[in-house]
């Protein structure tokens, strides 16, 4: 079975979730080369190895490579999910201490948002925000936008995952796309999960409206919001 990588953000940290054997050969090169690519513009990386059928002494090697060139750019790399086969690997290499391994995602996620964490920390800002949209360059766009009318930007394209970021890290307000979808209770158990929070709800129209004017009509709902905290 090759590699496949399957990769998402939650909020500041990359999750890959890697399915298949890591071994010597193009498997080892294509883990090793994703992760170099994610480190262009992201720190805090976690290794999902629940469907991670079989690992050699050349996979295991490149995942200690990987973890030092995410430590050399400030960065750090955990592990998540990690199988008992695999568990046995790191024991008898005597490699489990140096791996910061958790029982989930969630856990993973939480400990990159802990103080003190490896990974980059945002300057302390004002306002924290969760963006949700399912569309990738929307949240690109909301990101850049955002960060630089001063607000701490963390963005998902799920919302169970936006669930996860809720229950780590505090949020002073929402912005919601358009185009979110998830099962009913998936649904449900989000909107409880942000029942005390402002929101601030993109229209339909936002992906496709000329970027300055939405860039206009975005910052004017948050700032609807906002104000009246400061004021």
């Amino acid at each position: 079975m090759r590699l496949s990588l399957d990769t998402r953000d939650v909020g500041r940290v990359t999750i890959v979730h890697c399915c298949g054997r890591i071994v010597a050969g193009g498997e080892s090169e294509s883990l090793r080369s994703h992760i170099a690519w994610l480190l262009r513009d992201r720190r805090a990386i976690v290794l999902h190895l629940g469907d991670v059928a079989f690992l050699d002494s050349s996979g295991l090697g490149t995942m200690v490579r990987t973890l030092t060139s995410t430590r050399q750019v400030h960065g750090d790399l955990k592990l998540c999910n990690v199988p008992e086969h695999v568990r046995k690997v790191l024991e008898l290499s005597h490699l489990n201490k140096l791996f910061d391994t958790h029982e989930s995602e969630e856990n993973a996620v939480a400990a990159f948002y802990q103080p003190g964490s490896r990974a980059e920390t945002p300057v302390p800002i004002e306002r924290r925000v969760l963006c949700v949209a399912k569309d990738a360059d929307v949240l690109a766009y909301l990101r850049e936008l955002l960060r630089r009318a001063g607000y701490d930007v963390h963005t998902t394209n799920h919302v169970g995952d936006a669930r996860i970021l809720m229950r780590v890290t505090r949020f002073d307000f929402l912005v919601l796309g358009p185009d979110i979808t998830a099962s009913p209770m998936t649904r449900q158990a989000f909107q409880s999960a942000c029942a005390s929070l402002p929101v601030v709800e993109l229209d339909d129209d936002f992906p496709t409206r000329e970027a300055g004017e939405a860039a206009s009509a975005v910052l004017e709902k948050i700032e609807a919001v906002v104000k009246p905290k400061t004021a």
